[in-house]
């Protein structure tokens, strides 16, 4: 089933249910893959539609970073459900343990030593863990074993 099917059976769901943040959470992320496709000239890969669906979860964690540190506790809530519903149309997120081990391969295989070497792990490492990891974690775990 294609990711904008799902959406719209998850949006059927929400309407029939009231459920009025995964409505309106699922219509933000089908005018996000929308807005994309027509950018794209194209019909999106499902590369291309992970990588929006990370971009919205990337902006929602930001968000719940500023909220947390504004002391906004009305808005952390609900941008911690929709972070839970964005979630659920991405594959699994690695764990920090996984991204130590895979950039421990990646250190190996490139053999790179220090930290002129960090463009060239990450630009091997990146399409590994693409819409698995956040590139921020991945970049200090990097940054952490070129020393």
């Amino acid at each position: 089933m294609s990711l904008t099917t799902e959406l719209n059976e998850q949006m059927k769901t929400a309407m029939k249910a009231h459920d009025k943040v995964t409505l309106s959470v699922v219509r933000m992320l089908k005018a996000a893959l929308q807005n994309a496709q027509i950018k794209a000239g194209h019909d999106l890969s499902a590369d291309e539609e992970k990588a929006v669906l990370a971009t919205e979860l990337k902006q929602r964690k930001e968000s719940l970073t500023e909220f947390e540190n504004g002391g906004r506790e009305d808005l952390v809530a609900g941008v911690k459900q929709e972070i839970a519903i964005v979630e659920q149309y991405l594959p699994a997120q690695l764990d920090e343990a996984a991204v130590t081990a895979l950039v421990t391969k990646v250190i190996a295989e490139t053999g790179a030593t220090g930290k002129a070497d960090f463009g060239k792990v990450m630009k091997t490492l990146m399409p590994q863990v693409k819409g698995q990891a956040d590139g921020a974690l991945v970049n200090r775990i990097v940054k952490a074993q070129l020393g």
